[in-house]
């Protein structure tokens, strides 16, 4: 009606005046399920990006598209389809589904009836939608609601997602609102005929929600139809990419395609110039390097040596890392106490004064640092974060993480073995940042860094504390240290690496 029309233009913006789509962009995890395998390669549903500026935060935000349609039109389709042919190892695929609002009792009740009329924009929480979207555009962890179609309520577990290369947002309102808009760089409308929408609805309704056919028909005249033409359909005109045929429109998703790898690209960019910047500078206040006594030169001297045997590597390896982390526990705070000798004399001590200490390794060569951890640390709490680098990108990617519960109450022992340009290293702290662990609780230890490491960690995170037994000099253009040790994890575990991988085991520190 022209009415409905008059409204909608209250609620977006004119034609004439959008603003073409801002560039945007970047990457990586937790242990989120694969969105889906194909035959080549399985593409993750979450993140954490790679790219920061000197302050530690990301140099450009995530790239959002928008995908809006009706109800049962192909959208996810559609959006399974460009995610596969992005090739980014990175996606989140954000459902608008997650985000209906709690129901009242009367409203469950409706709801049970087929009378709750959940096409209307009413029925969704958008202030949460766009708090959501607008942390996972910067990088930051958020909480996804799990919503039950059976029960019509949210589940009580919420997921988590750490944001992504792409964030791809659908859903049947995704643009129903002014300020949803604005976070959205590319606006895709997916065009599907009404019959063959209607057949679709039947078929996932009936078998995936418990739905009989009846109620379906009924939900769907009353309520679903009379959105479309209303909310849904006046829609269009705010799109980027009308794409009609849904996911018979491969022409369309192409074009999508080669546009979100042009923003990708940039991105690239920004982080190879944060990787060659402030070389030239003297090393920061906040690295911490062992005494270089005649005994750890000689300890250094065995591991570097390409004709040690793998036994001889592990022992004194492990007697580096007990000497490091005993260097690590020094620099904790600790504070007056005064106790009572068994001669019943005072004594003047010292005792740690934070709650906590947490140790947490970077897969799997900071695995190797974990007993040295234990055997000075009682009861220490162990958490794990899996960060490997794409040989192909030399980019680190986050795969999994568990860490202990309340860990921002503690200081936080981050281990790993090597750190050539710091990349996964500054990913693993930002990481720790987004479970609240105050920046200058996290001690950063490995056994070898590289000068850029140390400079990228630093100037991103300028109050954690940086702590080695050596700092070389260069990295080359395979991101190995020289001089320095190997492949750590290769030669610790026994395991043959790919003759061009990174100096930073498994590349998971790089």
């Amino acid at each position: 009606s022209s009415s409905s029309a008059e409204s909608l233009d209250c609620l977006y913006p004119s034609v004439g005046s959008s603003k073409p789509p801002r560039k945007r962009t970047t990457s990586q995890c937790k242990s989120e399920p694969p969105l889906l395998r194909t035959s080549k390669r399985t593409i993750y549903t979450a993140g954490r990006p790679p790219w920061y500026n000197e302050h530690g935060t990301q140099s450009k935000e995530a790239f959002v598209i928008g995908l809006g349609g009706g109800s049962a039109s192909g959208k996810t389709t559609v959006a399974t389809m460009i995610i596969e042919a992005l090739d980014v190892p990175w996606v989140v695929l954000l459902s608008m589904d997650s985000f209906y609002k709690v129901l009242t009792k009367q409203q469950q009740e409706q709801a049970a009836s087929n009378d709750f009329n959940f096409d209307h924009p009413d029925a969704f929480d958008f202030d949460l939608i766009i708090a959501t979207l607008k942390k996972l555009k910067q990088g930051k962890s958020v909480k996804i609601p799990i919503y039950d179609f059976t029960t019509h309520s949210r589940k009580k577990e919420w997921k988590t997602l750490y944001g992504a290369n792409v964030i791809i947002f659908e859903g049947i309102m995704a643009f129903a609102d002014k300020e949803l808009l604005k976070l959205l760089d590319l606006k895709i409308f997916v065009d599907t005929d009404s019959d063959i929408r209607l057949v679709r609805r039947l078929r996932r309704d009936i078998s995936e929600r418990g739905r009989d056919i009846e109620g379906v028909i009924k939900q769907y005249n009353k309520f679903v139809k009379p959105a479309f033409d209303q909310y849904i359909q006046p829609t269009m005109r705010l799109a980027d990419i009308v794409v009609p045929r849904g996911s018979g429109n491969t022409v369309a998703i192409d074009l999508i395609v080669q546009h979100v790898h042009s923003q990708l690209e940039e991105v690239r960019a920004a982080w190879a110039a944060l990787a060659s910047a402030h070389q030239c500078h003297p090393l920061p206040q906040t690295l911490s390097v062992l005494k270089n006594t005649p005994q750890v030169r000689g300890m250094h001297t065995i591991i570097r040596n390409k004709e040690t045997s793998r036994d001889e590597f592990i022992f004194y390896s492990k007697r580096l890392m007990r000497l490091l982390i005993e260097h690590a526990l020094s620099l904790l705070p600790f504070q007056s106490c005064t106790v009572q000798t068994p001669q019943g004399q005072d004594y003047e001590g010292r005792t740690y004064s934070g709650k906590q200490i947490t140790g947490v390794s970077i897969l799997r060569a900071g695995e190797t640092m974990e007993p040295a951890l234990r055997a000075v640390c009682k009861d220490v709490r162990i958490g794990t974060i899996l960060i490997q680098t794409n040989c192909h990108t030399g980019e680190p990617e986050l795969h999994y993480l568990r860490l202990p519960k309340d860990i921002s109450e503690d200081h936080v022992i981050l281990m790993d073995c090597t750190v050539s340009t710091g990349a996964a290293a500054m990913m693993a702290v930002r990481v720790l940042l987004d479970h609240d662990v105050p920046e200058d609780k996290i001690f950063l230890l490995s056994l070898l860094m590289a000068e850029m490491g140390v400079h990228s960690v630093a100037y991103a995170f300028p109050r954690v504390k940086i702590i080695t037994t050596a700092v070389d000099k260069k990295v080359n253009d395979l991101f190995r240290i020289i001089p320095g040790i190997g492949n750590f994890g290769d030669r610790y575990f026994g395991t043959d690496a790919p003759p061009d991988w990174s100096d930073d085991e498994d590349a998971l520190s790089t």
